[in-house]
């Protein structure tokens, strides 16, 4: 359901509220946080889109700050949306006009929920320094998106000599899983020092720089960071150690393999994490992210003070893969993964008429390992 309220109060609007609580029961009461989402027209329904689906794991009242035409009169146009139109929230649209575009916090402050942590989002531009900005003093979290500016490299070093407890930003959430697979390689034996890192990614991608970053701030390495052209995102890394290199690398996008020395190489899906996914990840915890603060700090120094090389000059080098051996393991895995399925398959054939294809890929084999195993 959707209202409109247009030339309208914040007192309106919260009148507007206590009477659909009261009349329809449309909005329930448990909601944990205030989702701040500052933004303009062009972006507005994607940022509600994301905050919709991260609101099925995070309930909260969202309230949308646009910054219209400030040349007009000085106006508030408000939207209220609850039940199917705004996912398990209460979506509160407030397009600012005039000079009233310019005092966002004046017009939120009434609308927060009493006793309740506020978090605040900038999908696209955010202020020079988030923790100074009137909004985003008020919140315990605030998030950015460097990937989203113009220039993402500058940008991340505008967060960097900005940053605050309780910054954070999706170029580091994206690559969560990314870190979870290597810590895991090297929690494996042999414990064996990594020597060198080499990451590889687009040159305007921030994320690809925060893991380089982290890193080699966690695993204290000389680390190369080689570009890929602009657009293709976060590609692969090498960790180089006496025993061999672990390699992990996404070719696709969606389909990542592991090599280490001694095992069989290994496909994982790894897809890029949508824009609802990471803001989920981030409204999980509400205190200052160390890891990040560390890394944005002290790794971005180690990682200026290493080497920048192009992809094909690290493969070169024997620093990564080429596209040839990506290729060659990445296709070999697959191969195995079929065959193996294959096995299965015929090991414990499927009764007669409830046969089905069997998928290839990783969900494939273990959706037949599962049955295997029962």
């Amino acid at each position: 359901m959707i209202i409109d309220l247009p030339s309208t109060t914040t007192s309106a609007v919260n009148r507007k509220l206590v009477d659909l609580r009261d009349t329809g029961g449309a909005i329930a009461l448990g909601r944990v946080l205030t989702l701040i989402i500052v933004t303009d027209d062009a972006g507005a329904e994607a940022a509600i889109e994301a905050a919709n689906s991260a609101s099925r794991e995070h309930p909260c009242r969202v309230l949308v700050v646009v910054q219209a035409n400030r040349r007009g009169l000085d106006r508030l146009d408000a939207q209220i949306r609850v039940g199917g139109d705004a996912g398990a929230s209460e979506v509160l649209v407030l397009r600012l006009y005039g000079k009233l575009a310019g005092h966002g916090d004046s017009v939120v402050t009434p609308l927060l929920l009493p006793d309740s942590p506020v978090v605040a989002w900038w999908p696209a531009d955010a202020p020079k320094v988030p923790s100074a900005d009137p909004i985003g003093a008020m919140a315990q979290r605030r998030i950015t998106d460097a990937a989203a500016a113009r220039a993402p490299g500058r940008e991340l070093q505008r967060r960097r000599d900005s940053y605050a407890a309780g910054d954070t930003d999706l170029a580091w959430t994206r690559v969560t899983k990314w870190r979870g697979l290597l810590a895991a390689a090297l929690d494996q034996p042999p414990y064996l020092a990594v020597e060198q890192i080499t990451v590889t990614g687009a040159s305007d991608s921030p994320s690809t720089d925060l893991l380089a970053a982290w890193l080699s701030q966690c695993l204290k390495a000389p680390v190369v960071r080689a570009r890929t052209t602009a657009g293709t995102g976060l590609c692969s890394v090498r960790l180089q150690r006496r025993s061999g290199p672990i390699d992990l690398i996404r070719a696709d996008g969606m389909i990542a393999t592991l090599v280490q020395p001694g095992q069989p190489d290994r496909r994982i899906a790894l897809p890029r994490r949508p824009t609802a996914e990471c803001l989920a990840e981030e409204l999980r915890r509400l205190d200052p992210d160390e890891v990040y603060a560390n890394t944005l700090l002290r790794g971005l120094a180690r990682l200026h003070s290493g080497s920048s090389l192009t992809a094909s000059q690290a493969a070169g080098a024997g620093k990564s893969l080429t596209a040839e051996q990506v290729k060659a393991h990445s296709g070999a895995a697959r191969r195995r993964e079929i065959a193996a399925a294959r096995a299965i398959e015929q090991a414990h054939p499927a009764p007669a008429g409830t046969r089905k294809k069997t998928r290839s890929g990783p969900t494939g084999t273990r959706q037949a390992a599962r049955k295997a195993a029962r």
